[in-house]
């Protein structure tokens, strides 16, 4: 079916008043009026303004129309989300625009089980709210212990004039203890606001991690390069090493090289079943940035005998 752009055949912006929007039907609806207009496809572009008109200047279908976003392009196949199959539960109070058995597939799509084809009023005109999607950015500790962050929320109400009108509003939003990261929190009734008596749709809320100096995120489990001199890998040593619950004693074994993995069980992101936190061994080799830590450095070539090359045969 084809995607129709109401405010484009109106030759409108969208956030067009409602005076505005007159004056361009009368003035388009006189240039293809069948009767007047020598243009060859008058009557078709007629039914079309008719159609369009019927929606930009009701307040509550032009919210609804609204709704389904800017990123349509005029003529684009447009296929309605599963829950909007039955189109809007619209109720409202008939066609003044033109005739409503003129009006195209998309149209109806929209309104189609609501309308009543030659006018007469019903009652409301009512539709669920659209959920909204917001990404929200907490900190590796707020997984770890929770935490509550203010969020603001921005979106589009029409005035008494159906003039879409810009909207904030502000949110304390609990991070449970043991969230991760990509995880959806979904927060009912917070989204969009619905249409006459509907509720309004439902809030999900994307958490995402800030980067971390010192952990990587992966599910559940962190990864961290530890940083060790070269006799605690070579002889064994007992180091401080952080996690995001508190700093722990690891026991470095002797012969550790560098990429070593050694595993913190349970110390990853809480849960049922907790995540862990890799310690990944990284050597640092002193400076020899003094007379005595290259005198050092010498005397460790003189007397160790050591060919780091040694596997590959040279």
């Amino acid at each position: 079916m084809e995607y129709k752009d109401y405010y484009k055949l109106m030759g409108v912006e969208r956030d067009a008043g409602q005076d505005e929007i007159k004056r361009a039907y009368r003035k388009l609806a006189r240039k293809y009026h069948p009767d007047v207009s020598k243009e060859p496809d008058a009557e078709q572009r007629f039914k079309e303004l008719g159609e369009a008109y019927e929606v930009l200047k009701d307040p509550e279908k032009r919210t609804a129309y609204d709704q389904l976003g800017s990123g349509w392009q005029s003529g684009q196949d447009f296929r309605p989300p599963p829950d909007w199959e039955d189109g809007f539960d619209f109720r409202g109070g008939g066609f003044t625009g033109g005739d409503a058995s003129d009006f195209s597939d998309f149209f109806e799509s929209l309104f189609g089980r609501g309308f009543q084809r030659g006018g007469g009023a019903r009652g409301g005109f009512n539709r669920r709210g659209e959920d909204s999607f917001v990404r929200i950015m907490i900190d590796l500790e707020d997984a770890y212990n929770g935490a509550t962050r203010g969020v603001t929320l921005r979106s589009s109400e029409a005035d008494a004039q159906g003039r879409p009108q810009p909207q904030e509003r502000s949110l304390n939003i609990r991070i449970p203890k043991g969230v991760k990261q990509g995880q959806h929190i979904r927060l009912a009734k917070q989204g969009n606001p619905g249409i006459g008596e509907a509720p309004p749709g439902d809030l999900y809320l994307e958490v995402e991690f800030r980067p971390h100096p010192f952990y990587r995120v992966e599910g559940k489990d962190l990864f961290l390069d530890l940083p060790i001199a070269p006799w605690e890998a070579a002889l064994g040593a007992t180091v401080k090493a952080p996690t995001p619950s508190g700093v722990v004693d690891l026991k470095i074994p002797q012969g550790s090289g560098a990429g070593r993995k050694m595993r913190l069980k349970g110390r990853g992101i809480p849960a049922k079943e907790p995540g862990d936190i890799y310690v990944v061994l990284d050597l640092v080799l002193p400076p020899a940035d003094t007379e005595q830590a290259k005198a050092l450095y010498q005397r460790m070539h003189d007397e160790l005998n050591f060919n780091p090359r040694a596997r590959l045969g040279v």
